[in-house]
């Protein structure tokens, strides 16, 4: 998961959290994780909305493509229909399957319109010019029902100095 430092000033990107859900040689591809919308799940995905974990928004997933949607869930059991498993339960599931086959097997379900995008070297350049933080993800940062706060709490949950960063004034000349 990516953590964007203070100092990363894109307005795409600033202070946001970013599960990575591909790094190859040829880029990377991640959903925010923390910006949600007021759209609400029922309004493009109905068939989906019982299944959307609170708060039961479409988030911005990214710059890229935002008018197309990924979803993740988290499963009960790792042969779910239509779900390209990720670490800890949780995988990227395909909108065109049939929401009541997987009913039963997805227990949190959150959707993303866009998605972060890097080309080749991209990501490990900013990451090595100190634009994002490179931490451990759990599966409640994914699905959290508070969004708003998730950058400061996978923050302060690092360890020394980095917890630190957690505290940075959102305007450094206010500090």
């Amino acid at each position: 998961m990516l953590v964007a430092a203070p100092s990363l000033s894109d307005p795409n990107f600033e202070r946001t959290v970013v599960l990575v859900l591909e790094h190859t040689d040829h880029g990377a591809l991640g959903v925010v994780l923390n910006r949600s919308s007021s759209l609400p799940v029922s309004e493009i995905l109905p068939d989906w909305c019982r299944l959307a974990s609170a708060p039961s928004q479409v988030f911005h997933g990214g710059p890229v493509a935002p008018d197309s949607a990924l979803a993740l869930v988290r499963t009960q059991r790792p042969d779910v229909i239509g779900v390209r498993q990720l670490p800890h339960d949780v995988g990227v599931i395909d909108l065109d399957t049939p929401a009541e086959l997987v009913t039963e097997a997805v227990t949190e379900l959150r959707v993303f319109a866009g998605y972060a995008g890097w080309g080749e070297g991209q990501l490990d350049a900013e990451i090595d010019e100190g634009a994002w933080f490179v931490v451990d993800t759990l599966p409640e940062d994914i699905f959290t029902a508070d969004p708003s706060d998730l950058w400061r709490r996978v923050l302060r949950r690092q360890p020394h100095p980095l917890s630190l960063v957690a505290s940075f004034p959102q305007d450094p000349a206010m500090n």
